[in-house]
């Protein structure tokens, strides 16, 4: 199974050519700039119409119109993940997202307790502490994350949300993936990751 890994598009996704095949296509948050109602519409409407077999796509920090919606609509191979899970061909996705209400009350903890322990691959925004996390001289991923994919060891992590820690790094047995699109000034720089689960 070959998987296409997106993130961090910002509303520049009708920018994105030649996407290369797969059978899958993962985008993992900050499909918006600014979370509005038209940007989050736009998304939509376009991954929903991608040439993929099964489609996943999650929320990130700027997407706070998807913050407690229900999506309907939806094509029936494209799968919108909000802690949730999809099991594709025995493979078992889980969607974390990153909303910055869920942090500040708290929830966002209890969510990262609630990924299933036989989860294949974890989908979120926010990196693991110290892996591809690193910006301005510091690390921006989540330490509690860190502690459960080391206790879970999904086949893949894939998240976003430092643009400037793009990259592939394996530790253990979990391959750690950041696909974000843009760089630091919000201009297309990095190429989709392509991926083979085995």
């Amino acid at each position: 199974m070959h998987i296409l890994h997106i993130s961090d598009t910002h509303s520049k996704h009708n920018l994105l050519q030649s996407l290369p095949p797969a059978d899958i296509i993962v985008h993992s948050g900050d499909i918006s700039l600014n979370g509005t109602e038209d940007e989050i519409i736009d998304f939509i409407e376009w991954f929903d119409a991608l040439p993929y077999k099964y489609k996943i796509f999650i929320s990130g920090n700027h997407d706070d119109y998807l913050f407690g919606a229900t999506l309907e609509g939806l094509s029936s191979n494209c799968f919108y993940l909000c802690n949730s899970e999809i099991t594709i061909n025995d493979v078992k996705f889980y969607g974390l997202p990153m909303f910055m209400e869920d942090i500040i009350s708290g929830d966002y903890i209890e969510n990262i307790n609630k990924i299933p322990s036989d989860t294949n691959v974890l989908v979120t925004h926010q990196p693991s502490y110290g892996i591809l996390d690193y910006s301005r001289n510091r690390n921006y991923g989540d330490l509690y994350l860190l502690q459960t994919v080391y206790k879970i060891q999904p086949q893949y992590h894939l998240f976003g949300h430092i643009h400037d820690a793009y990259g592939i790094k394996k530790h253990n047995n979990t391959t750690f993936v950041n696909s974000s699109i843009l760089d630091e000034s919000f201009e297309i720089v990095n190429q989709p990751i392509l991926l083979e689960y085995y």
